[in-house]
């Protein structure tokens, strides 16, 4: 048991079938049973933090852009969307949880570690993810909000700062994007009702025509791929 361990749990069971005995002994340290609650607890905050400190956001709320700039409300459905966004998000935080991993959480489990010393070598890699994609308007706003002095170097950025930043900065971000999307499909959708006009034909419904337009354009100019790439280069 390691120097770390903070009690002995010890259970033990015995039959006598016959006259022959059977007994089990399973022993472990106090500290698995911390650790245990540590997952668990981490657990039950898994959505907050894939919402909170991830790359998730930006990328739902831009897809949920693509889908009202197309026309298509519902197609594709919020499943895709969400697994699409998950998938992404796994891709784009992959170096940030390994490091997180590799520093932190591995060592921890293994008793190299005190907790203390694994959330302060976790909280690093985060930091500077966060840091990296967060205006410095929305840094300098928590701070005036919050009346602390602005610290001398970014590894003195509290979480509690650079994770609301991050998530207005995210915010910002992602609703540029989304109008980057809408504009060109906003012309389509205002040439095609200026046709129709033009022609007389006042009583069809101008999303009719637009709709496998705005599709098919998208499609010729291989958008997903230009999407994706672009929301994925966005973390680089």
């Amino acid at each position: 048991m390691s120097s770390g361990a903070t009690g002995l749990l010890l259970a033990q069971a015995v039959a006598t079938p016959q006259g022959g005995s059977l007994s089990l002994n399973v022993t472990g340290g106090g500290s698995t049973a911390v650790k245990l609650f540590l997952l668990l607890t981490l657990l039950s905050f898994a959505t907050t933090i894939i919402l909170s400190i991830t790359s998730f956001a930006r990328i739902s709320i831009v897809l949920g852009f693509l889908r009202q700039a197309l026309g298509t409300p519902q197609v594709p459905p919020n499943q895709i969307l969400m697994g699409l966004a998950l998938t992404l998000t796994a891709y784009v935080m992959a170096p940030t949880a390994t490091a997180v991993w590799d520093n932190a959480l591995s060592p921890y489990l293994n008793d190299e570690i005190e907790y203390p010393q694994a959330l302060e070598r976790a909280s690093g890699p985060i930091r500077t993810f966060l840091l990296k994609h967060t205006d410095e308007r929305d840094l300098r706003l928590f701070y005036e909000v919050s009346g602390r002095e602005r610290p001398a170097s970014s590894d003195e950025v509290p979480l509690t700062v650079a994770v609301p930043a991050f998530m207005t900065s995210e915010l910002s971000t992602s609703f540029r994007m989304g109008m980057y999307i809408f504009i060109p499909f906003l012309l389509i959708d205002l040439l095609i009702s200026s046709v129709l006009m033009s022609l007389g034909m006042a009583m069809l419904p101008p999303q009719m025509v637009s709709l496998p337009v705005k599709i098919g354009i998208f499609l010729l100019a291989d958008g997903w791929r230009l999407i994706i790439g672009g929301l994925a280069r966005s973390f680089g």
